[in-house]
């Protein structure tokens, strides 16, 4: 497909999309069944992505806590060797 016929057919595409009515959504398209399913499941994602940030925060205080003890751990090194 040369470049021109490659730009008619965004046009048409285009044209077409300009037709579909603005609030026709997703559900006039068939891919959301109903509004409590489609609530549900975001909760349920939600939920999924609170859980993951906890278990991030957590490991994240790990890590300062492991690299506070590596600097105090340090700092005695050193002064055992100076």
């Amino acid at each position: 497909m040369d470049e021109m016929a490659l730009r008619e057919r965004i046009r048409e595409l285009l044209s077409e999309a300009a037709r579909v009515p603005a609030d026709a959504g997703f559900g006039a398209m068939g891919l959301v069944k109903n509004e409590a399913a489609h609530t549900s499941g975001m909760r349920g994602e939600m939920a999924a992505v609170e859980e993951r940030l906890d278990h991030l925060r957590l490991a994240i205080k790990y890590l300062v806590f492991d690299l506070e003890a590596t600097k105090r751990e340090n700092h005695v090194l050193r002064e055992l060797l100076g």
